[in-house]
């Protein structure tokens, strides 16, 4: 049952005519937006289609006469991205999108093959499929709009223990053991969420978000919805500084937006996931977060958001944390591509424990069939031996960095899907305490292939 709600939304989305369009919706001309008198959700009927407000170039958005709305507003849907959190309006969105009755549909996903070699001796290597399929609904309903989400994935099927990734913290394997240098697969059921938003004004609409599981007010876009997370197939070690609470078992979010600006908090559960990756977790709904969001333009999305997370950590359950993230992202459209970067910051503030900082630099450029993608990272690591209770450096505190190239080229398949062939390097910058394990700046890479919905 619990998968039969996202393989509704995803199987509706197929089943939506593929000839309406399989295509990136193009950047959305925002000089208008501060005239929009009404939500884009108000519009007529499909067949009725009212035109834009003046000055807005909804092209990319107009497809078989019917206008795509925002989820929680009167603004261009390439603004959202993973819950409730924004992206530039210029952002690509790729996917197949469509139309079945009153409901607009959206399907996206990607299926990646990864050989993954980490150096070192803590390192490893090894062959795993991630994957991720999102379905959507959305449709006009009592004067606002009414959107209904759902992502899955296969990523249990790589093992409880995931894939190597030097650096790497957080969650457990087995209930008794860390995971550290690996990355744990997420949940076969990542979102089941519902979001009902409605204008309270003339440029002032509400909204309520609603999921089991699903993402809280608190950090930036989720890592493998950025443009330049996407193209990465690496998590980022600065991930449970960031964007961890994406998959929580149980959020409710309340949100105000006012044009470019969005106010919204959160009560979720504060728990991540434990190994069981097929169950969802029941809610607890013990930790709340909230965030502040401005789009001052068509390309720049900047976020600020703090939270109190409740035992976040399955085998610290005594350990709450208090996160604070700011976020800035700049989208811009090129000719036959788009380039996108991110800065980030997160701070942990373990309670009882350490004060632990990260921040993160990303970016990507895409240019006809070519993509290249550079990330770099710094973040003060604490659980490099929780693996290893009777170590001397069992709970001390490391600075460490990572910095990963990569690159990959894209084959054209059926319409509406693409292959991804490519690969990446990264190397790591380690205090000289770390050189007896690590090594010394250990290197590692992936190579991989990748199918997605284009």
């Amino acid at each position: 049952m619990r998968l039969a709600f996202a393989g509704a939304l995803t199987a509706a989305a197929a089943a939506a005519p593929i000839s309406v369009f399989a295509q990136t919706a193009p950047a959305p001309d925002m000089a208008g937006m501060a005239g929009m008198q009404a939500p884009i959700a108000a519009a007529p009927p499909p067949s009725k289609a009212a035109p834009p407000p003046d000055g807005m170039d909804m092209s990319g958005m107009m497809m078989s006469g019917m206008t795509m709305a925002g989820d929680l507003g009167a603004y261009p849907m390439t603004r959202d991205a993973s819950g409730t959190s924004w992206q530039p309006d210029s952002a690509p969105m790729p996917g197949l999108h469509g139309q079945v009755g009153d409901w607009s549909t959206m399907l996206h996903g990607y299926g990646t093959l990864v050989y993954d070699d980490q150096g070192g001796p803590r390192g490893a290597d090894k062959t795993f499929f991630e994957s991720m399929l999102m379905g959507m609904g959305q449709r006009p309903l009592d004067g606002g709009t009414l959107t209904l989400r759902g992502m899955v994935s296969l990523d249990p099927l790589m093992g409880s223990n995931g894939y190597p990734l030097l650096l790497q913290t957080g969650e457990t394997a087995d209930g008794r053991t860390a995971l550290v240098d690996r990355q744990h697969p997420h949940n076969a059921v990542m979102e089941l969420a519902g979001v009902y938003s409605h204008p309270i004004a003339k440029s002032l609409s509400t909204f309520v978000y609603v999921a089991w599981p699903g993402e809280p007010a608190l950090g930036p876009v989720t890592f493998m919805h950025r443009f330049a997370g996407e193209a990465n197939p690496e998590a980022p070690i600065t991930h449970h500084w960031l964007d961890s609470t994406h998959t929580s078992s149980g959020v409710v979010t309340f949100g105000v937006i006012d044009r470019p600006f969005k106010l919204e908090a959160s009560s979720f559960t504060g728990r991540e996931p434990n190994q069981n990756r097929w169950n969802i977790d029941h809610p607890t709904f013990d930790s709340w977060s909230s965030r502040a969001t401005v789009n001052p333009t068509a390309n720049l999305s900047f976020q600020l958001s703090a939270g109190w997370l409740h035992s976040p950590e399955q085998l610290t359950p005594n350990v709450d944390q208090w996160r604070t993230t700011a976020s800035g992202t700049y989208n811009l459209p090129l000719p036959r591509g788009n380039w996108q970067t991110t800065v980030a910051w997160g701070r942990d503030r373990n309670m009882p424990g350490h004060r632990l900082d990260a921040a993160l630099f990303e970016s990507a450029a895409s240019y006809g069939a070519d993509t290249v993608f550079f990330r770099a990272e710094y973040a003060q690591k604490d659980e490099l031996f929780d693996d290893d209770p009777t170590s001397p450096l069992y709970g001390r505190m490391f600075d460490v960095a990572d910095y990963t190239t990569g690159y990959f080229h894209t084959f054209p398949l059926l319409k509406g899907l693409a292959f991804d062939a490519g690969g990446l390097f990264s190397r790591y910058t380690l205090p000289t305490a770390l050189n007896a394990t690590y090594g010394a700046d250990p290197v590692s890479f992936m190579l991989f292939t990748r199918v997605r919905i284009d």
